[in-house]
Formats: C-alpha cells, structure tokens, sequence
C-alpha cells in the first residue's frame, strides 16, 4: 500500500501479492476448514432426493389412406408444447394426489416435476423428484397415465404409448456432495484472501526505513536492528507522524 501527500490510496500489486504469499499457508487452510464444512454439512442436514424417469410419445391421427405424413409429424412436434403444459395442470396434478393419497398440494407436486421434449421429437420426458425413491417413481407412473388420458381427451390424438415406464432411482440426484465441497473451499480461500487484503490496506504503520523516506520526506541516518528476544518498539502511525512533521514545519 501506498499514500501520496494528498492522503489518496494507491495498491502496489507486487507487494500485495508478496502479503498474499506469505500468508498462503492461512488461505489453504481456510479453503480446507470451508471444504470440511460444507462436506459434513451436506452429508448431515441436508435431505438426499431422487429423480425417476419416464417418457411417453404423442401418436398424432393419420390421413384417409392410413398414413403419417411428414406434414403430420411437424404439426405433431408443433404441440409438444402443449402436451407439457397439460402434463402439468392442475387436472392431472388433482388427479394424481388423488390416487396416490399424497399429502401435497397441487403446486407442491408441480414443483417436483420436470417435462422436457427432446429437439425434434413428439416424446414428452417427466422426471419426478421426491426423498422416496420408491414414491418418485410411483409419481412418475401416475403422472405419465394421468397426462397421457387429459392430452388424449383435449388435443384428440390417436394414442399416447408409453416409451419407458419410471425408473427406481438407486441413487440420490441431489444434493452433489463434490460440487458443494468444491464450492466451499473455493468460497474459504476467497474469504481468506478478501480479509488479508482488507488488513493490508488498512495497515498504515511505518515498518522499514524506504517507508519513512517515501512518505515522511526524511532521509534515515541510521537504523538500529533488534535482537531476537528483545521487544521491539512501538511501530509509529504514519498519519500521525506526518501530522506532526507539518506542525513542525510551520
């Protein structure tokens, strides 16, 4: 850190590095103590879920003579959009809390399930997520039967035929212990270099003689080094020394 006669702060970099190594072993330790944590924390209070997987394919009317068109399959591909908004509506989340006796609401179940349509496709993907693993893929299932008679009533379709019935996860989705420790060494080294950084700028003490050159104005005569074991003086303020130098100098 330096400071000009107009009290403005300049950082030199190469000094500010030089702190920051010199203090490494602080940083590695606090990234190491923050890892820790946030692996024991993850393992310990925060509940496991699982994902189950379905999927399902739109099976669009066919013309007089009995066949799909390709103008059939680009209008087919064209309402996957409304397929998931039906998938989850409220009349299929109703329905489904009804036959699995869920102790939910509508918008709870909703917020549990992810429709996805892959590029170019009439297969409409649902994936569940619950702490059962066992319940998910009963949710699936159910979400999966339920959306495939709604979407065949409203959009009058042939047939909606399941592609693959719901997985049993085996194991957990989420939370990922790896990405969250990851996450908190990263955060304990940020933390740790922030807080040197701070104590660095706001050092004003006068350590060494070029110190006293450049920002007192005064050439050092000499310097008296202290043995180990002694006790080392008071360091002086450098704002108060140059307060004082400019009393003295009027």
């Amino acid at each position: 850190m330096r400071e000009t006669d107009n009290d403005e702060l300049t950082i030199d970099l190469a000094e500010l590095f030089a702190v920051l190594w010199e203090r490494v072993y602080v940083i590695i330790i606090a990234g190491l103590l923050l890892a820790l944590a946030a692996f024991v924390g993850t393992q310990l209070f925060i509940t496991p879920k699982y994902t189950s997987t379905t999927s399902m394919y739109m099976l669009t009317k066919s013309n007089e003579s009995g066949m799909i068109t390709s103008a059939d399959l680009q209008t087919g591909s064209q309402l996957t959009q409304d397929y998931i908004e039906l998938t989850k509506s409220r009349v299929v989340m109703e329905e489904v809390i009804r036959t699995l006796n869920l102790d939910m609401t509508t918008a709870e179940l909703s917020n549990t399930i992810t429709t996805t349509n892959p590029a170019n496709t009439r297969i409409l993907t649902i994936q569940v997520e619950n702490e059962d693993p066992e319940l998910a893929r009963e949710i699936a299932d159910a979400v999966r039967g339920s959306a495939g008679e709604t979407i065949e009533d409203i959009m009058k379709i042939d047939a909606v035929n399941t592609v693959e019935e719901a997985n049993l996860p085996t194991a957990p989705s989420s939370p990922s212990v790896f990405r969250n420790t990851l996450l908190g060494g990263v955060l304990g080294i940020i933390l740790a270099m922030g807080v040197i950084v701070l104590i660095y700028i706001l050092d004003d003490t006068i350590k060494t003689p070029e110190d006293v050159e450049n920002y007192l104005g005064l050439n050092v005569l000499t310097s008296i080094p202290i043995q180990e074991g002694e006790q080392k003086p008071k360091r002086v303020k450098r704002k108060a020394t140059r307060k004082m130098m400019r009393k003295a100098r009027r």
